[in-house]
């Protein structure tokens, strides 16, 4: 079957709308991500955690659903590691938490700019910081 890649910016269908659980392997389905994988991302992203019926199979909603949408799209599309692809879903809820559960509705792309630029120099920052503290010990000896 050729199915068309889905991002999360396609809407979800009439059959999508009407449902109120997905099963792992119609998420995999979905959002064309393996099943394997999208276990893995439970992993690495707190945020992706669907409820898990009473054998242990997993049960996304739809903002699970949503969210595997916007990390295989920030992942695969937009070329961001795991690590930096979790801050922008962090980042992202904190700028707007009301909007939805995902932050989806900054569209500014001054925001999104600024926002990339700020957290590249407060890890800038970190790493100078502790690059100093490694090179301190050297003063002590003068003395």
């Amino acid at each position: 079957m050729n199915r068309e890649r889905r991002s999360e910016t396609i809407e979800p269908t009439t059959a999508e709308r009407d449902r109120t659980y997905w099963s792992i392997s119609e998420v995999a389905e979905l959002t064309d991500v393996k099943p394997h994988v999208l276990r893995y991302w439970e992993t690495q992203f707190p945020m992706l955690r669907p409820k898990k019926g009473r054998s242990g199979s997993r049960r996304y909603r739809r903002a699970d659903l949503e969210l595997v949408r916007r990390i295989r799209c920030l992942l695969y599309e937009k070329g961001f590691t795991l690590k930096g692809a979790r801050r922008r879903l962090r980042l992202e809820q904190r700028s707007d938490p009301g909007e939805n559960q995902l932050g989806l509705g900054i569209d500014n792309p001054w925001h999104v700019g600024l926002t990339e630029i700020r957290e590249e120099l407060i890890s800038l920052q970190r790493e100078l910081t502790a690059g100093m503290r490694i090179r301190r010990p050297g003063r002590d000896s003068k003395g």
